[in-house]
């Protein structure tokens, strides 16, 4: 028998590999942090023999969510300022409470929450974009969870940075301090087309061109944005973008509900990516990403929960269950966007937008060991017919009792273990009693 560190034996394994099988009766093998093997149940048991063995026979097994936009820090934000415009909602709450109250210990308070959360609802991984992103990226770090760091850039001064200039310089240090990281990533983040001009965003193109990592924008995210856009500049923003040669296979451009036809032409010829956000987008009403319709142009489709200030939770199975029904409804077709195409939105989808389909996004042999078990036996889930339909139309975050990450176990029968629960819970209390006092 071959000795490995972990068998996690299932009586479901949703691999998201090509004609999305799912497997019964199935075990995961792992050494290290990679996934060595999958393979029935009865041959692993006999093939190998493992350090640690897990029974999960009521449970599925899917790769880790990733979570393809948040602001993570903001969840210290949490239903501070709901049911209001976006550009309202932005200028005149956000952004004063951000002018106010953001500096390293936010920052690393509310990425300390937004983590936990996360981890509680089977995420593996989070692109994030927000101040100080050296900060959040110890906080991932610490905590043994995937991120792709944005290296915020806008053009008026803030908390981190003076300058657009400083910001992208500010950026390579960050990107440069955790180039080897295992864990840890960046992508560039220009905030949106209406806070970055035109020359920060040509040297962001060039340094993403030379660093090799992506970049990641809010894009045609309200009617507004475009209509103001057109007023100012006389072109609609995708058009300024593309303009830019920023339309490549390295943007992921966030929410996009404001789509013409010849827009989603470039976008299809361009190779670049789309971040769907459903929640966000329906609680600030900024409209409806044309999801049906970009994937029949071959568009990839990632999945993300934007931040807590706006959707207010983290939850990608929710975000799975409203991307989904949303889809359906605004083509008028139940066939749009079964639950198979919405689980890979939420995993592999966003590993190839990300540029990390190599190493997560589906369960595979060589792949990094990042595993999420869905405990199926509740009521909710039962009688139970096909888990994925499940895993999107029935299965809640409470449902998620383990999560392993690059093989390493760090939510273990609903309790973190790398994380101090109470620790996090306290310190955003306090942070809370401060900002409503004066809100």
């Amino acid at each position: 028998m071959t000795p490995i560190d972990t068998l996690l034996h299932a009586r479901w394994i949703i691999p998201v590999t090509d004609g999305d099988p799912c497997l019964l009766d199935h075990s995961i093998a792992i050494q290290e942090d990679r996934i060595v093997e999958i393979l029935p149940t009865e041959a692993a048991r006999s093939r190998y023999r493992a350090n640690v063995e897990h029974d999960f026979s009521r449970h599925a097994l899917i790769p880790g969510l990733i979570n393809a936009h948040t602001h993570a820090a903001m969840s210290l934000f949490r239903g501070l300022s709901d049911d209001i415009p976006l550009m309202d909602w932005l200028q005149n709450h956000i952004w004063p409470a951000e002018s106010r109250w953001v500096n390293e210990d936010f920052v690393q308070c509310g990425t300390e929450l937004a983590v936990a959360e996360m981890l509680r609802s089977g995420t593996t991984c989070f692109n994030d974009m927000y101040f100080f992103p050296d900060i959040t990226a110890h906080v991932a770090k610490k905590a043994g969870i995937r991120a792709c760091v944005g290296l915020i850039v806008i053009d008026f001064p803030t908390v981190w940075a003076s300058s657009a200039d400083e910001y992208i310089e500010k950026g390579i240090a960050v990107h440069d301090s955790f180039r080897n990281d295992e864990l840890i990533r960046t992508v560039f983040a220009p905030h949106a087309p209406y806070t970055v001009s035109d020359e920060p965003l040509e040297k962001i193109r060039s340094f993403a061109h030379e660093m090799d990592i992506p970049i990641t924008m809010h894009v045609h995210e309200t009617a507004h944005e475009v209509e103001e856009a057109l007023e100012k500049t006389g072109v609609r923003p995708l058009q300024r973008l593309h303009g830019l040669g920023l339309l490549n296979p390295s943007l992921l451009a966030v929410h996009m509900t404001q789509l013409q036809q010849d827009e989603i032409d470039i976008l299809s010829n361009s190779g670049c990516h789309v971040v769907h956000c459903p929640e966000s987008n329906l609680k600030l009403a900024s409209g409806f990403c044309p999801v049906s319709v970009l994937h029949d142009h071959g568009i990839n489709i990632a999945l993300g929960t934007d931040g807590a200030a706006s959707n207010n939770d983290l939850d990608m199975l929710g975000e799975m269950r409203c991307a989904a029904l949303v889809a359906k409804g605004v083509a008028a077709d139940p066939t749009v966007l079964p639950a198979t195409a919405a689980l890979r939105m939420a995993t592999i989808n966003g590993a190839i937008a990300l540029g990390i389909d190599d190493r997560v996004g589906s369960l595979e042999a060589g792949k990094h060991a990042d595993v999420v078990a869905v405990n199926m036996n509740s009521i909710e889930t039962t009688p139970l017919y096909d888990p994925v339909s499940h895993l999107v139309y029935s299965c809640s975050r409470e449902q998620v009792s383990d999560v392993w990450i690059a093989g390493r176990h760090v939510l273990k029968d609903r309790v973190l273990t790398g994380l101090d629960e109470d620790a996090i819970r306290r310190q955003a209390q306090q942070w809370s009693q401060k900002i409503g006092s004066e809100d």
